[in-house]
């Protein structure tokens, strides 16, 4: 399942769901919609899991459940709490990320 969140709810969607994975990204950061597909492609994949992107410059408060300070940031969290974290352009990293939490 995956969410694009307009407004700055990330902690009811961690707090509601058991496993979740986020995109932290931003408007005008290539490296973000480069990784963008790769990251629908993993939500598709895995429909166990809640996706979720967040537009970072609109989210100060999402931002914070990650310590989020480069985009793009992905972030894992199970049962309402931050597993894993981590910057990357590159999809196998991403892949790594989520397979932590399956």
């Amino acid at each position: 399942m995956l969410h694009e969140l307009n407004e700055d709810t990330l902690q009811n969607v961690v707090n509601d769901n058991e496993k979740v994975v986020v995109q932290f990204s931003a408007s005008w950061c290539g490296n973000c919609r480069i990784m963008k597909p790769k990251f629908k492609k993993l939500a598709s994949e895995n429909e166990s899991i809640t996706f979720v992107i967040v537009d970072a410059e609109n989210s100060p408060e999402s931002r914070k459940l990650a310590n989020v300070s480069n985009l793009p940031t992905f972030a894992t969290f199970v049962g309402g709490k931050l597993v894993n974290e981590t910057q990357t352009n590159k999809a196998e990293v991403l892949t790594e990320l989520v397979n932590e939490i399956i």
